[in-house]
């Protein structure tokens, strides 16, 4: 890898970990739905001009009910979640919780029949899944049931998204695909952001919103298509196994957040699983759908 793609690869690194901090501290102020909502206004806005200027956004419209179905499953229906769970669950946790993604994509590819296990990936599934038991079981109450339950279905549509857009929207310029997906979640969250607007905005919210919006959206989407051209789309979605240790850092340095049995034995075994699980088997029929965008 090149000193710019290693530059790229670890600014990304630190980009899509601190999206759990700063929604933590967004919801402790503003309902998650406002929180989703200003993110995704904020960062379609942004990106807007450039997808103009490109000319991007008319062969995404063209296939809208794709493009619909992954803007539900990879941001409308996560990213508001995400932002229920972190009411009760600690920042840290929730980052862990969703490195889980790339154990879900193999179960959804396998059964779509897009490939089949091996010994290798039973192994990873199986050691990716202790390490979700342990974090579960030591350190989540299960009076917030709820909570994990919304971070679970957030993992199921983190993983289904990036399938829908290597078998339906590839072709398609990706600036057009994400800028379009953040103006329809918008769209879809502007009535429920209405109605749970809040009384006042205070400044660590409305930081953390702006910031959402204009770090871990925009910016973070321009400097991934960055990656993606100089390493190319397979080395580039490793940035999957760097986001929950960022994540977990964050939230125990400046969140106080605890450092726990359940974080010390469950994270590594969660990674050491992904790694396991999605690594490229030798003899392959058909490219795997790679777990490329788990933002926060």
């Amino acid at each position: 890898m090149t000193r710019r793609g290693w530059v790229l690869f670890l600014a990304l690194g630190v980009i899509w970990g601190v999206p759990y901090a700063m929604i933590r501290i967004a919801v402790r102020d503003f309902d998650p739905v406002v929180v989703a909502g200003g993110r995704t206004a904020i960062g379609a806005l942004l990106l807007l001009p450039i997808a103009l200027y490109g000319k991007s956004l008319g062969p995404v419209l063209r296939r809208w009910p794709w493009l619909v179905a992954y803007t539900l499953v990879e941001i409308t229906g996560p990213w508001l979640l995400l932002g229920h769970a972190e009411t009760k669950l600690n920042s840290s946790t929730v980052g862990l919780l969703v490195a889980a993604v790339p154990l879900v994509a193999v179960v959804v590819v396998t059964v779509l029949g897009h490939e089949a296990f091996d010994s290798r990936r039973v192994i990873g599934l199986l050691v990716g899944l202790a390490g979700v038991l342990a974090l579960v079981g030591l350190d989540i109450d299960l009076s917030d049931l709820g909570a994990l339950i919304a971070v679970a279905v957030s993992a199921v549509g983190y993983a289904l998204g990036p399938i829908i857009i290597n078998r339906k929207l590839a072709d398609l310029p990706p600036m057009g695909v994400v800028t379009a997906s953040l103006a329809l979640a918008a769209l879809l969250y502007a009535p429920f952001v209405a109605w749970r607007w809040p009384a006042r905005i205070t400044a660590p919210a409305g930081w953390s919103v702006l910031g959402l919006a204009v770090i871990c959206t925009a910016t973070a989407f321009l400097v991934f298509f960055a990656l993606i051209g100089e390493v190319g789309p397979a080395r580039a979605t490793v940035i999957t196994y760097i986001n929950p240790a960022v994540a977990l850092a964050i939230g125990v340095s400046l969140l106080d957040e605890p450092l726990t049995a359940g974080m010390a034995i469950g994270f590594p075994l969660v990674i050491l699983g992904s790694v396991l699980g999605t690594a490229r088997s030798r003899p392959r029929a058909v490219a795997e759908p790679e777990p490329v965008d788990t933002v926060g």
